[in-house]
């Protein structure tokens, strides 16, 4: 007579919670535990496939936090990033592979805010470097004068707003900056006066457009 397999109490959690899934279901975990299993290996295939499969998730946590979907799509890209790369640190028995990847988007989105305050910092002091145009401002309209500001300074060429953001969010004088950057101490002169005029240019233009008075 042959004996009976034995059951194990998991064996058998496992059969009756496939047993109360449909089939689709089924075939839908055994394809993400796949697609998980291969990015883990190094199967750029299973990258594309998983960002495919679990973007949407990570896109929508980073945009309900940050609130600015353009931002949400560089964190997504950036989790996808840091799990490929360490994907040999993902362990199958502490999670499934969705939760791992939700563990840095939080990390990601935490470092997108931090970065979001630097940018303020520097809109501030940048803002308080241009010199007054008129009466004091204060309250809302003052804080989208910031915002203003931050789009310009984004707007300037690449050297003219590091030297800047060195100066302003750094707190370095123009002599540290061309210690620290190797640039000539009148290139970084140059640089500094040259972003600093386009700015008020810029931001002199705006004001104009909007103090306009209206056509009769």
């Amino acid at each position: 007579m042959t004996a009976a397999p034995t059951m194990t109490a998991e064996s058998l959690t496992a059969q009756s919670l496939t047993a109360r899934l449909p089939d689709h279901e089924v075939a839908e975990a055994a394809e993400a535990a796949e697609v998980a299993e291969g990015f883990v290996r190094g199967d750029e295939r299973c990258l594309t496939a998983a960002y495919h499969r679990w973007g949407g998730l990570v896109h929508t946590l980073a945009a309900r936090t940050l609130g600015d979907p353009k931002e949400a799509e560089d964190v997504t890209q950036q989790v996808f990033l840091a799990a490929w790369r360490g994907r040999a640190g993902y362990r199958p028995e502490r999670g499934p592979f969705p939760g791992w990847l939700v563990g840095i988007t939080r990390r990601k989105i935490a470092d997108a805010l931090t970065a979001r305050t630097r940018r303020l910092d520097l809109v501030a002091a940048a803002a308080a470097a241009l010199p007054p145009t008129g009466g004091q401002e204060a309250g809302p309209e003052a804080v989208l004068n910031r915002l203003v500001v931050t789009g310009e300074l984004a707007k300037l060429p690449r050297l003219q707003r590091e030297v800047l953001a060195l100066a302003f969010y750094g707190d370095l004088t123009q002599v540290q900056i061309a210690e620290r950057t190797g640039m000539p101490l009148g290139t970084v002169k140059s640089h500094a006066r040259r972003g600093l005029h386009r700015m008020r240019r810029r931001l002199g233009a705006e004001r104009g457009r909007h103090t306009e008075p209206a056509a009769p």
